[in-house]
């Protein structure tokens, strides 16, 4: 076997390469941070773009299925795009309008139990000591003078009463908000440039990958585009239709059981219901302890209730809604999510349903090639005269 000298540029430029990704490694991460935190609004954009586009593609099907004409197929395009960003701008806002002012209301509970009754309770304690004769008559005597009011109110102004670490506290959190925001209005952007365009930039990535790899290389990456494509598309439309129904039967639930914040926690449910496996739990959890503010006994019942409908939801509405769509067994999910949480944290467990079964697919796809390849490879032997 001849040995040409670009083969050993190569592979001496590869391995040099490694060797300075190891041994500077810390630089390097440190590079590759800066570039994801740089072009964080370009892939917010690209998610963005994404889930809008998924709404847009069911306007465009059932509201404009015969528009031909290459100046109506353009406006059909902004209409169809408006509308989808208008619909999920829509939700967004229901869910805020729903969850933010009862949770104000908890809050504003929460505020009151440690300035008013809390004071109130120590002043019991201390009383009730006293009668029992548990403690040292003279201790007590000192803790009954105590004003606990004044006590709370002075611990509460001393946490607010240094002025310069607010300032910077609120000066840190006002640049955060105001980076947050240009980087959201830059994502809206970029999405919608990519919305307008994503026919080109298909075939413009075609192209590309046409003009630099072997056709073999392009048939597989465009093959694993469509499965992940069509595994995050089934994961988004699936999860989010889990989501709605069982944050609406939580509603329903608990305003049939009489109990407070049904709003709120139905909607929060739902919302963190979107996380596979164990994402209604969290919000089951929150749920409880602000019920649990007004009422332990239905924050008791709450979670009795929470639990059947966990049961009702796992058993009959996510196999039937999600687990169809994804071709997925239970166990990989609970693993997806478990090893995705580990990682990526939310968003991890967010993204590690559709990429394994993304996974699932492509493996269970190949398994299938190689046995049909081997079962005819027998054949043909089985086949040939002796």
């Amino acid at each position: 076997m001849k040995i040409q000298w670009k083969t050993c540029l190569r592979v001496g430029i590869s391995v040099l390469l490694v060797y300075l990704c190891i041994h500077y490694f810390e630089n390097v991460q440190n590079i590759l941070m800066n570039a994801v935190g740089a072009a964080a609004p370009i892939l917010i954009g690209c998610v963005i773009a994404y889930v809008v586009n998924i709404v847009m593609k069911f306007y465009e099907r059932h509201f404009f299925p015969s528009v031909n004409k290459k100046i109506a197929l353009k406006a059909k395009r902004v209409v169809c795009m408006i509308a989808a960003y208008l619909s999920l701008i829509a939700i967004i806002a229901l869910i805020v309008s729903l969850v933010l002012p009862e949770f104000i209301s908890c809050i504003m509970l929460v505020v009151d139990l440690c300035t008013e009754s809390l004071p109130k309770a120590f002043t019991f304690v201390v009383e009730h000591l006293n009668d029992d004769s548990i403690i040292p008559k003279k201790f007590l005597v000192e803790l009954s003078q105590i004003d606990w009011q004044q006590k709370v109110g002075e611990i509460i102004e001393m946490a607010t009463s240094y002025f310069g670490s607010v300032m910077n506290m609120i000066f840190t959190v006002v640049t955060k908000v105001f980076s947050g925001v240009v980087s959201a209005v830059l994502s809206i952007i970029f999405s919608v440039y990519l919305l307008l365009s994503k026919e080109r930039l298909k075939r413009q990535f075609n192209k590309l990958i046409d003009s630099y790899l072997k056709s073999s290389l392009c048939n597989k990456i465009r093959y694993v585009a469509e499965v992940l494509d069509d595994s995050f598309h089934s994961f988004i439309v699936g999860q989010s239709a889990e989501a709605v129904i069982l944050g609406v039967l939580c509603t329903l639930g608990m305003l049939a059981l009489r109990l407070p914040y049904a709003t709120m926690i139905g909607a929060l449910v739902g919302f963190t219901a979107l996380i596979p496996v164990v994402g209604a739990f969290f919000g089951a959890a929150v749920g409880a302890f602000m019920i649990a503010m007004t009422s332990p006994l239905d924050a008791l019942v709450f979670l009795v209730f929470i639990i059947v409908l966990q049961q009702l939801e796992g058993n009959l509405i996510y196999p039937k809604v999600v687990g169809s769509t994804m071709g997925l067994p239970a166990i990989w999910v609970l693993a997806a999510v478990t090893i995705g949480g580990g990682v990526l944290g939310v968003f991890g467990m967010l993204i590690g349903v559709p990429v394994a079964a993304t996974i699932y697919k492509i493996v269970s796809d190949d398994v299938s090639k190689k046995k049909a390849k081997t079962i005819t490879s027998k054949d043909d032997i089985e086949e040939q005269p002796a």
